[in-house]
């Protein structure tokens, strides 16, 4: 794991001699597929370019419902506003998290927006029973304690890889737990210089994600979701690279 850790490291360093290249262009389309891969991944119907045509034309696509407009509008909010926590240097708090998770379901799910769950809660799916929710606030605040311990001492990329897993480990919300654990994912990752990781939410792509979750949240072994991220934030760099070369 070192070795790649080491490798990425050398990436981002090729990255940042040709970031002056970076253009809005780039960053729209990349911003753009982050969405759609990360509400497909949650089951949203939307393809790419219907993603595109309701974030950029206005435009309502027929047949498909509401919910899955919404969720793409929201979550280019989301990430609008993940952005600017990265700009302004803004420390991650419990705050912070949830103004992202209210910005998911604005909309959609107004009870429960930017709100810890009042109720237990089953993944469809996997073996891994969440924590109770009288339990959630305790093992939130601890989580925040973590991620202050170890912010400085662990890898950008393994801080980003855990917290992601850590977070919908908990599971402390109804809905919208992965959007906003990618969400904080990339916010880490952006702030120390690494290009969005965009998780791909095709069929084969989404069992790998859930397998690797899985075996983290049952069994402790984290080094299969955390070489998971390290080879997306991996591809990141080299695509971006590519493009900007």
């Amino acid at each position: 794991m070192q070795s790649q850790l080491d490798h990425l490291d050398q990436l981002k360093a090729q990255l940042d001699t040709v970031r002056h290249r970076d253009n809005d262009r780039i960053r729209q389309a990349l911003e753009l597929e982050y969405t759609y891969e990360s509400n497909r991944i949650e089951g949203n119907t939307l393809t790419l370019r219907e993603t595109d045509l309701v974030l950029n034309e206005g435009l309502t696509i027929g047949g498909k419902p509401l919910k899955d407009h919404l969720e793409a509008i929201n979550h280019r909010d989301a990430l609008d506003y993940m952005k600017d926590i990265v700009q302004q240097r803004v420390n991650l708090s419990e705050r912070v998290l949830l103004d992202l998770h209210s910005l998911i379901l604005r909309g959609i799910d107004r009870e429960n927006a930017g709100r810890y769950r009042q109720v237990p809660v089953l993944i469809r799916g996997s073996r891994f029973v969440p924590p109770q929710p009288y339990l959630v606030a305790r093992q939130m605040e601890d989580l925040f304690h973590w991620y202050e311990n170890e912010t400085k001492s662990l890898h950008p990329v393994v801080l980003a890889a855990e917290l992601h897993e850590r977070l919908v480990t908990i599971h402390p919300f109804i809905d919208g737990n992965g959007r906003t654990a990618r969400l904080i994912m990339n916010l880490i990752l952006l702030r120390h210089g690494f290009p969005l990781a965009i998780l791909k939410g095709d069929a084969d792509a989404r069992i790998t994600y859930y397998n690797a979750l899985e075996t983290a949240q049952t069994s402790g072994d984290k080094s299969d979701f955390i070489r998971l991220v390290a080879d997306t934030v991996q591809a990141a760099l080299e695509r971006l690279l590519s493009l900007l070369r």
